[in-house]
């Protein structure tokens, strides 16, 4: 039923509102000021029944990607059910992923279009990308992915250097210039990315990566392979990567795809520009992986040093004069939830260990071959000053040197207590 107002009542209603126009109280807080904003949800489909290194990675994803959900504002649903794209399912969704597969029917490629078209999100990985007959579905793979056929790819599986070609992009703003991925299998294509006018090439292979594979067959050796891109008339991103390494006799997974702390900050803050969420600001600025650094002691000024520019298992880790010798010039490698290897450049292989994966203040510290031990971990975090200390992840303690500035003493670790002891100022080597 509509009640009339008489004009005079309609007269101070008038006053009424001007006045709190004025006041700023006419208009209602914005949508956008609450406290907590709602979950964007993300679908993940799958196929999981061909290659065992592509279930492998399913797994993984499946297993990884609901622990991080919480945390970083989304819901994760996972489906075999691919007819999600054709009758519906997936407008529910604000962002859906294709993990080992793509659209097989007419129905289902025709709803993913559509879906796409009117604004969702999408993040494909590895071979949701792959097809020798690009014509088939043209609008997919010439158009939306702008990639063509697959060309050729590399063997076996490996880790890889990668360049971030674009860090203004809501996905790579949190990246370094270069780091190293996870474990893969690479793949090359019939298109070259850089002449679509379309597509962004966000990271791509770094020369340093080169050879790239284990099989001289199947080896690339040189050129340039984008990895992670997105197409600017739609809200996707593509990443190359999703094929650990596996024995296949026992069919036994060999590595992780979510073994790099810098591509999980891609996938991470990749689905939160997806799903309309703000991009998270990790605590510290990560280290450019492929960069080399001297050690230099905030306390006593000495370098971190390689004791005789050994590298043997067993070698001191000490202080010792700065002097640009490479048995002063470390690496930092991911690893992964922000710890990394501190590798040796006289041999990368070689890193800063704590002996016999001690837990006790000033436990000596060494090199010894990586092996992925806890006690081969460490956290760089970066202080106001610039400078960074160092945290053992098996123990919680930090990298420290000596008070004192004499050569040849042997680095430890203790408990973190913000001393200059533990403050160390990296340059970088050429």
């Amino acid at each position: 039923m509509r009640i009339s107002q008489s004009p005079p009542a309609r007269g101070v209603l008038r006053v009424l509102v001007l006045l709190a126009t004025l006041l700023g109280l006419a208009a209602p807080p914005a949508a956008h000021a609450s406290a907590t904003a709602a979950p964007f949800k993300v679908l993940a489909l799958y196929n999981g029944t061909w290659d065992a290194a592509h279930i492998s990675f399913v797994h993984e994803a499946n297993d990884w990607f609901p622990k991080q959900a919480a945390a970083n504002g989304f819901t994760y649903t996972a489906s075999n059910n691919w007819d999600l794209l054709s009758n519906g399912g997936v407008n529910a969704y604000q962002v859906v992923l294709f993990l080992d597969d793509l659209p097989q029917t007419a129905a289902q490629r025709a709803g993913f279009e559509q879906y796409m078209r009117a604004g969702g999100g999408w993040m494909g990985f590895h071979v949701s990308a792959f097809t020798t007959d690009a014509q088939s579905w043209s609008w997919y793979h010439n158009q939306f992915l702008g990639s063509g056929n697959f060309k050729s790819n590399t063997w076996g599986p490996t880790t890889a250097v990668l360049k971030v070609e674009d860090r203004t992009h809501p996905s790579t703003v949190n990246l370094p210039a270069t780091f190293t991925s996870s474990v893969s299998e690479w793949y090359s294509w019939s298109n070259d990315l850089r002449q679509n006018p379309d597509i962004r090439v966000l990271a791509s292979v770094d020369p340093s990566s080169f050879p790239l594979g284990t099989d001289p067959n199947q080896t690339w050796y040189s050129g340039y392979y984008p990895v992670l891109w997105t197409n600017t008339k739609y809200r996707m991103l593509y990443a190359n990567f999703g094929h650990n390494a596996m024995d296949y006799a026992t069919n036994t997974t060999l590595s992780s795809t979510f073994a790099s702390t810098a591509q999980n900050r891609f996938l991470l803050d990749g689905l939160k520009w997806l799903g309309g969420a703000d991009t998270s600001v990790p605590p510290t600025d990560p280290l450019p992986e492929t960069a080399w650094y001297s050690l230099a002691s905030s306390g006593n000024g000495t370098c971190v040093d390689a004791r005789s520019a050994g590298t043997a298992n067993g070698t001191a880790v000490q202080q010792y004069t700065c002097n640009g010798t490479q048995a002063q010039q470390f690496q930092f490698r991911s690893t992964d939830s922000g710890y990394t290897r501190i590798a040796l450049r006289l041999n990368p292989q070689q890193v800063v260990d704590v002996t016999d994966r001690s837990t006790a203040d000033n436990a000596p510290l060494q090199l010894w071959s990586w092996s992925n031990g806890q006690n081969q971990q460490w956290q760089p975090v970066k202080e106001s000053s610039g400078r960074y200390h160092f945290v053992a992840r098996h123990s919680g303690k930090c990298l420290s040197a000596a008070a004192s500035a004499a050569n040849s003493v042997q680095l430890t670790q203790r408990g973190c207590d913000g001393s200059a002891a533990q403050s160390f100022a990296l340059t970088a080597q050429p």
